[in-house]
């Protein structure tokens, strides 16, 4: 069962998909067995030596083939795909693996600007590559962008997302990393134990000041000046189940003039945001 487990955490996958792996595994090979043994029955005779030779070898042709037809079945065909590419990858690669590339999923609220940098940022990358939109407004900017750049969009509700956390659908998008870019629910739990260590989020302040629920945007830049702080920035943190208490990543910090606005200020913690935030991404997943 250790090894069960080892397995799962490594696939990053829910225990439902992990069994349905595992029973296309089951029924790819059993297919794969069949079919070689019926083709080479039509070719020899009885089973000689030349049979149990080319038996193996045959079975090895048949097998990745055997599977991604049964994965249509079991729902596992983005998963086998990726799978069976990175065992090519080791075998005809000459030792190493060709390296699929690592899927984001970006969650916003709003217009987007984070996420059109984070996009621009990794367009043509090989290794890196933004793979889903995710959000829970109809009505956001984010969506546009990703109508412009050809990315697919999930549209969230409030319910489903604190009970299931969409991780099946993530996980047949087969995303590897979540970034929260002006997202304002907080995650639930049942998501943070799907995507161990592979959540962060952005957050406009020095956490630990000025975090926390009901804190985000305009509200913390209005806290910042009221409260005369001298400097502000931004910080980039792992995602757990508690609003802006993850393990810092990273911080940028900025002065706050006297004559700063909430919006001046904000203008100050954007650029910021804009100048860091996919080259952190980058350096976490490299």
């Amino acid at each position: 069962m250790k090894v069960l487990k080892q397995l799962q955490e490594k696939w990053k996958v829910g225990a439902l998909q992990f069994w349905l792996i595992m029973v296309t595994f089951a029924l790819g090979g059993s297919l794969s067995g069949r079919l070689c043994s019926k083709i080479l029955n039509l070719v020899f005779l009885e089973k000689n030596w030349a049979f149990w030779l080319i038996y193996p070898l045959f079975l090895t042709i048949l097998w990745p083939f055997s599977v991604i037809f049964v994965s249509f079945f079991t729902g596992q065909y983005r998963f086998f795909r990726g799978y069976l590419g990175r065992v090519s990858g080791k075998l005809f690669g000459g030792g190493k693996e060709t390296k699929a590339p690592q899927h984001i999923a970006i969650f916003a609220s709003g217009a987007g600007t984070n996420a059109r940098k984070i996009i621009d940022y990794f367009e043509g990358s090989a290794q890196i590559k933004v793979s889903l939109i995710v959000t829970n407004v109809p009505t956001a900017g984010v969506l546009a962008i990703a109508k412009e750049k050809g990315i697919p969009t999930l549209l969230i509700n409030k319910t489903e997302f604190d009970t299931t956390g969409y991780v099946e659908s993530l996980q047949n998008a087969d995303i590897h990393f979540i970034v929260l870019a002006g997202f304002l629910w907080k995650v639930p739990e049942v998501l943070v134990r799907a995507f161990p260590k592979a959540i962060i989020n952005i957050h406009p302040a020095l956490l630990p000041k000025y975090g926390g629920k009901g804190l985000y945007g305009a509200k913390v830049h209005e806290a910042v000046i009221a409260a005369k702080e001298t400097e502000s920035g931004i910080t980039i943190h792992w995602v757990n189940e508690h609003y802006d208490e993850g393990a810092i990543i990273f911080q940028a910090n900025c002065a706050v003039e006297l004559s700063d606005t909430p919006d001046t200020l904000a203008n100050k913690i954007h650029a910021l945001e804009h100048a860091h935030f996919a080259p952190t991404i980058e350096k976490l997943l490299r």
